[in-house]
């Protein structure tokens, strides 16, 4: 599921997943992988360090604030919760599509 959530952030957001990965600080590579981590906290069940490894190696502290700011963000912005909720519904759906097939095959 995280790996679906980088797929979907950098076509968003027209950054590669290189680029999430990797520590570089710019703005325009931050905020995607914030958003990222954001989606991968309230959409799967991995811990924030299992996060953390996933997004290049970063703490858990590190995604313990993405996590906050874009809660923030969401509260206070009406776009960015509507960015946030375009990124969030077909991730959703194929993560519910998975768990229905997988439970019928099982």
């Amino acid at each position: 599921m995280i790996e679906d959530v980088l797929r979907t952030i950098s076509g968003h957001f027209n950054v590669t997943k290189q680029d999430i990965l990797s520590s570089r600080r710019h703005k325009t590579i931050v905020y995607p992988r914030q958003i990222g981590m954001y989606l991968a906290k309230v959409l799967t069940t991995r811990s924030l360090p299992e996060i953390g490894r996933k997004f290049g190696g970063r703490d858990h502290t590190t995604v313990l604030h993405a996590v906050r700011k874009i809660e923030k963000l969401i509260k206070t912005n009406p776009s960015i919760r509507e960015s946030i909720t375009t990124l969030e519904t077909p991730l959703k759906s194929d993560w519910i599509i998975f768990s229905v097939n997988y439970c019928n095959k099982y």
